[in-house]
């Protein structure tokens, strides 16, 4: 493996800046990603399995909001309520067996209100074998297939089950997964409050404490139990850039919005975004092993922006990792190596990059020269080895 090593020189306009300061939490387990760059944040205990309590529900809304897209539900299909669902206490919408509820107002009552009932009817509609215990594997499996290679769903809505776990990284991830794959639906994260039916006036409120900051959160979901202590999943976009996060462990709802609050405050506040390459843009060359070409550029295909302590400039190490020399033929566009980015302060960044054009393989004289130069070169090297 081989690299280049080089500091990005587009960013050294004004003096330096000091590193941001580290976010110090008081949560058990918290991770927070800028998805607009994919810089992780913090990470403390991010990859631990823990209690997720009602933060689990969001794999439910990813799995439903699937089969809605796929046909197996449609919005205006009105589905019944067993009288297991209707068995849930904590946060309900007041379900029971006389009910036929819309698709639409039980993703709304998972969403905003928090209904384990609303999850438990939804589980068992979309379940293999009609049970939220057979609905709740699908889950897993669906979520080892997403990445979340710390969940484990032992029912719908997290409620309190031995093994039903998340970690705060999964969370962060599905999150991202929900904002991207479903913008149809992620507007229903930020409806402040609910009233279905009229039946519930306790609980008509969305629970997220960070709506009403006007600080540019727009989702997700709360989580409470004695177990999981308070925790919160959450994402805010200011400007072009979009934080999640996903926190748990906290001792009171109050210290769970002020948690949230800082947290966004920090992340916005403490770190810039600067464009460091644009897609197509030549980032180096290396290489080309019997090619009709002695080198070949590397470029990514996108732009590429990095997150920087927003107290002055600072430099940007970056290192351009291949396995050298190339050899050709090479297709323009190929994968050919990572540029790895690694901002004074913050974890390391890696991006794919390609072939900037083709590189045709050699000619006979081209070949017979590279080959020629090589054993001129080993016969040279024995030599001096005499000396």
């Amino acid at each position: 493996m081989r690299s280049i090593r080089f500091l990005f020189a587009a960013l050294l306009a004004g003096a330096l800046g000091l590193p941001a300061a580290a976010f110090e939490t008081s949560a058990s387990a918290a991770y927070v990603l800028d998805t607009t760059t994919g810089t992780v944040l913090l990470d403390k205990n991010a990859d631990m399995p823990l209690p997720p309590a009602s933060m689990s529900k969001l794999m439910t809304l990813y799995v439903a909001f699937e089969a809605v897209r796929a046909g197996q539900l449609s919005l205006d299909e009105r589905l019944p309520v067993s009288e297991h669902a209707m068995s849930y206490g904590g946060s309900t919408m007041f379900l029971d067996t006389t009910d036929r509820v819309r698709v639409e107002d039980l993703l709304r009552g998972i969403v905003v209100l928090s209904g384990n009932d609303a999850c438990a009817v939804i589980a068992e509609a979309l379940s293999p074998d009609g049970t939220e215990a057979g609905f709740s594997r699908f889950m897993t499996e669906r979520g080892q297939r997403m990445g979340l290679t710390n969940s484990v769903f032992k029912n719908a809505s997290g409620w309190p089950a031995e093994g039903h776990v998340m970690s705060m990284h999964d969370l962060a991830i599905l999150s991202q997964r929900i904002i991207e794959d479903f913008p149809e639906f992620y507007d229903m994260f930020a409806e402040r409050e609910y009233r279905f039916d009229g039946r519930a006036p306790s609980n008509i409120y969305n629970r997220n404490p960070l709506l009403a900051l006007d600080i540019g959160v727009d989702g997700l979901k709360t989580g409470h139990t004695q177990e999981a202590g308070y925790g919160l999943t959450a994402s805010a976009k200011q400007g072009d850039r979009r934080v999640v996060f996903a926190y748990t462990g906290l001792d009171s709802a109050s210290a769970r919005a002020r948690e949230g609050e800082a947290i966004i405050n920090w992340a916005f506040r403490q770190f810039t975004q600067r464009s460091v390459v644009k897609a197509g843009e030549e980032v180096a060359r290396v290489p080309v092993w019997m090619g009709a070409a002695r080198t070949i550029g590397l470029t990514p295909a996108k732009d590429l922006d990095t997150l920087l302590p927003a107290l002055g400039g600072t430099t940007v190490e970056v290192e351009v990792v291949y396995s050298g020399p190339v050899h050709a033929p090479v297709t323009q566009g190929d994968p050919l190596a990572e540029l790895v980015l690694k901002p004074e302060g913050l974890p390391e960044t890696r991006v794919p990059l390609f072939a900037a054009e083709s590189v045709a393989q050699g000619g006979f004289l081209q070949r017979l020269g590279v080959v020629s130069g090589q054993l001129a070169q080993r016969l040279w090297s024995n030599i001096e080895g005499t000396l």
